[in-house]
């Protein structure tokens, strides 16, 4: 006949997994949020003459560093989108709105932002948009509030 095992409670040990470290932004995104708190928009331009937007400190394609920041925008066109109906407690908008990839003027790339459209009807691909400014600026992204669609201004 077999003996049967004590019962034991699992053992359990808890832990706090942490990396306490602060990101330094540099200079490049440095002056991107410097500029968004001015409510400008800065791109930074390759060797190539592209114009990257949110700016990079490294050209993507070639790996060498960028060069000059240049302004943007302010308006852009939407390339893509995708409405969200049912906002979650996490997102920088508490009602309707679309994530949207938006090319700003006078730059080669897209930069995904969020659009303060009145409904999903109101958003199309190819549509123009313009920034809407945080009242009161604290040098981060979330300065640059959302979009809207610039019939809408």
């Amino acid at each position: 006949m077999a003996q049967e095992a004590p019962s034991q409670a699992p053992l359990t040990a808890t832990h706090v997994v942490e990396y306490a470290y602060r990101r330094s932004v540099g200079p490049v995104l440095g002056a991107f949020f410097g500029a968004l708190q001015d409510g400008r928009i800065l791109g930074a331009k390759t060797s190539e003459g592209r114009v990257l937007c949110p700016p990079a400190e490294y050209d993507p394609e070639t790996g060498e560093a960028t060069g000059e920041l240049v302004a943007v925008g302010p308006a852009g066109t939407v390339s893509s989108w995708t409405w969200v109906a049912e906002p979650q407690e996490r997102h920088a908008l508490a009602k309707p709105f679309a994530f949207a990839l938006i090319q700003l003027d006078g730059a080669d790339t897209e930069m995904l932002h969020l659009v303060d459209a009145d409904s999903e009807d109101a958003m199309s691909t190819g549509m123009r948009v313009i920034p809407r400014f945080r009242a009161e600026p604290v040098g981060g992204i979330r300065d640059l509030e959302c979009f809207l669609p610039e019939a809408r201004s």
